[in-house]
């Protein structure tokens, strides 16, 4: 992978497709990398878009310039961090999908720049406009890493083995089956990254105020938690099977968007729909995407 140097990192991304084709920013998730849009690319690529996909901050060979910047994994610094991706790219105007971090990274973006967004397509995690709350006990049982990263004893254990503790949201977030060993040990190089236990720990711990955001994206939070809707078209998937957000999560996620809105529910699907049905998952975005071209 090519990197870009931004005023923060130096980020590593492929850009692929026609050059000046309309821009499809793709933002994976955790535990994930930029590779769960291998498949859905070409099928972007075809329909004739361009590709943008990064390694956000703490994944794969993504890096901070200075030794001495917040580690922090917040919403908003995904978001800012992909603008300054796109400025540095010179690209005014994009398109974006996002999965599980990406997914709540995509409506930032939307509140933070609607000029510059055109549409978005969101997977796996409902985006927490007007601030983040608890859905119910059943779904805070199922985020319990959340709660495991918020203590002292639990942020040892996930430092002491980082690459066990993604591996048991593979086993347990979708259908048993799904993936083969050889293609975690790809992916959990991207862990690697000497940033990414900062970075994950930040992200969970500062979503519940167990730790101050980035004030950087102070800014932006705000106007996340100002916001109640969004006007510009979406697009939601919905795994049935998501074994972390479950599809009662999602069922009123429509009253968050005044404008076009679609939820697609994926039977048999779990939480990474970019992995287990690409070809789907592309033609989707594609429809999605062409409208208005």
């Amino acid at each position: 992978m090519p990197t870009i140097q931004t005023s923060l990192l130096d980020i590593a991304y492929r850009d692929d497709g026609p050059a000046e084709a309309p821009v499809v920013l793709l933002l994976h998730g955790w535990p994930d990398d930029a590779s769960t849009w291998d498949a859905v690319i070409p099928v972007l690529n075809a329909a004739g878009f361009r590709t943008i996909a990064p390694m956000i901050r703490g994944f794969g060979t993504t890096r901070f310039r200075a030794s001495d910047t917040p580690r922090t994994g917040n919403t908003t610094m995904v978001a800012l961090d992909a603008v300054a991706l796109l400025d540095a790219l010179d690209i005014g105007e994009f398109l974006v999908a996002g999965h599980d971090w990406g997914s709540s990274a995509a409506a930032a973006l939307a509140v933070g720049w609607p000029a510059r967004v055109g549409r978005i397509a969101m997977l796996s995690s409902p985006p927490q406009l007007g601030g983040r709350v608890m859905s119910s006990f059943r779904h805070a049982r199922l985020q319990w890493y959340h709660w495991l990263q918020a203590t002292r004893i639990g942020s040892e254990t996930v430092r002491k083995d980082p690459k066990g503790f993604a591996r048991i949201m593979w086993e347990t977030w979708s259908p048993a089956g799904w993936f083969d060993d050889a293609t975690f040990e790809r992916v959990a190089v991207s862990f690697d990254n000497p940033d990414w236990i900062d970075v994950t720990l930040h992200s969970y711990r500062a979503r519940w105020g167990e730790a101050e955001p980035d004030p950087a994206g102070t800014w932006l939070d705000e106007k996340l938690e100002r916001t109640r809707t969004l006007a510009l078209p979406a697009l939601y998937f919905q795994g049935a099977l998501d074994g972390v957000n479950p599809p009662e999560i999602s069922e009123s996620l429509a009253g968050k968007f005044i404008g076009p809105f679609e939820r697609i529910v994926m039977p048999g699907i779990g939480h990474f729909p970019t992995r287990e049905a690409p070809e789907n998952v592309g033609a989707r975005l594609v429809r999605h995407f062409q409208v208005g071209m």
